[in-house]
């Protein structure tokens, strides 16, 4: 299978290149991104070939000015950019979801409590009004109750009289009886 494009372009840098830089012995393949392999050996000075040329003062070489690294696409950059800032700012948002639902369920939960308060509060309600409804039924007899026990202490009050009445009266026949 032939290398095409950056591929091609990086095998033609590494074949020129008298010392193999290690980010050209990467295949490009296993790098993260296509191209990222030959952006690396495009900006690496050690995989800029120099040319020498002789001058004509005395066969002195001399080297060309390095030239220097190709600046990456802007673009690709951008779009790199914009992407990583929509995931974070998807998460963030998706977060921030997830606590108002979160939210949103404690309040119906919330809600629902109190509505189970309001019905116990109304049956208590209903409740103490039968029971107040009772007690006022039950009241005439009440009244007839402590009618009857103040009779009764009267009626006890009477007969510790009469008992003490009638010892006097055996007292005085036992007395008169000696006689």
């Amino acid at each position: 299978m032939a290398a095409t494009g950056d591929e091609a372009a990086a095998m033609d840098s590494i074949s020129r290149a008298p010392a193999a830089h290690p980010a050209a012995l990467i295949p490009a393949g296993a790098s993260s991104a296509p191209g990222e392999g030959a952006a690396e050996v495009s900006e690496s000075p050690a995989a800029a070939p120099k040319k020498t040329s002789t001058n004509s003062d005395g066969g002195v070489e001399t080297a060309e000015e390095a030239v220097e690294p190709a600046e990456p696409d802007i673009n690709e950059l951008c779009t790199d950019m914009f992407e990583k800032m929509a995931i974070f700012l998807q998460g963030e948002l998706t977060g921030t979801c997830e606590d108002y639902r979160l939210l949103e369920n404690m309040n119906k939960l919330t809600s629902l409590k109190y509505m189970e308060m309001k019905d116990i509060s109304i049956n208590i309600s209903r409740n103490l009004q039968d029971l107040n409804n009772k007690y006022a039924s039950l009241q005439p007899y009440l009244d007839q109750i402590n009618q009857i026990e103040e009779q009764v202490s009267s009626l006890e009050q009477a007969a510790y009289k009469l008992d003490a009445y009638s010892k006097k009266l055996e007292a005085r026949f036992k007395k008169l009886e000696k006689r």
